[in-house]
């Protein structure tokens, strides 16, 4: 086996980053990235494997560390009983939305990567596996609460996609937009309190 060179292996990640977040990942070339890193393609092939080994290599750990701490978040929130859970909804949501963008902003350009350059990648799907996540838990949560609305069939699971994956997309629109943080914190607030009153409607609906 051929020795590999060292800063190799660093030097091919940060042009990759730099070549995705410019061109995507279709249109991306693993011939530049060899190029201004220094080395060949066929070492690009022999640590990554392909061109989506390349891409998983720099964006796979934030995302499913993302994923992670949003299940973990969901998790115990559904672990308290339901006198907790109506009574701390709100603030419990607010908290963790701020925790999880510290954690975007600790990823930013990795965020850029998943939300506009991943598409012909596995992490396509990014932002709808965090939708599902979420209808599931709301639903949940309307289960515990005994939720009228759905009951009836007046809220369908349908519209319920609908809200949750407007509500993320909203959320995104922070990396979007390259929002400083500071403006961020200010955007995701207000968008929180928004949403949580928008859910209000979908938790206690009554016939328009």
């Amino acid at each position: 086996m051929a020795k590999q060179i060292e800063g190799v292996y660093e030097a091919v990640l940060e042009y990759a980053k730099k070549e995705f977040l410019e061109k995507g990942y279709k249109d991306a070339s693993l011939r530049t990235i060899a190029q201004q890193a220094g080395t060949s393609t066929g070492s690009i092939y022999t640590r990554f494997g392909d061109k989506e080994g390349l891409f998983q290599a720099i964006v796979g750990s934030v995302a499913n560390g993302f994923k992670k701490m949003f299940l973990e978040v969901q998790e115990k929130f559904h672990a308290f009983d339901e006198e907790v859970q109506r009574a701390e909804m709100g603030q419990y949501t607010s908290l963790h939305q701020m925790k999880m963008l510290d954690y975007i902003y600790e990823h930013f350009d990795e965020f850029q990567l998943l939300l506009d350059s991943a598409e012909g990648t596995q992490f396509s799907r990014f932002v709808e596996e965090l939708v599902d996540i979420e209808v599931d838990y709301t639903y949940k949560y309307m289960e515990v609460i005994g939720c009228e609305s759905v009951k009836s069939g007046l809220v369908t699971e349908e519209f319920v996609h609908i809200v949750v994956t407007a509500y993320f997309n909203g959320m995104f629109e922070v990396v979007r937009h390259n929002m400083d943080k500071s403006s961020a914190v200010k955007y995701v607030r207000l968008l929180n309190r928004y949403h949580m009153q928008g859910f209000s409607t979908i938790f206690y609906a009554s016939e328009p």
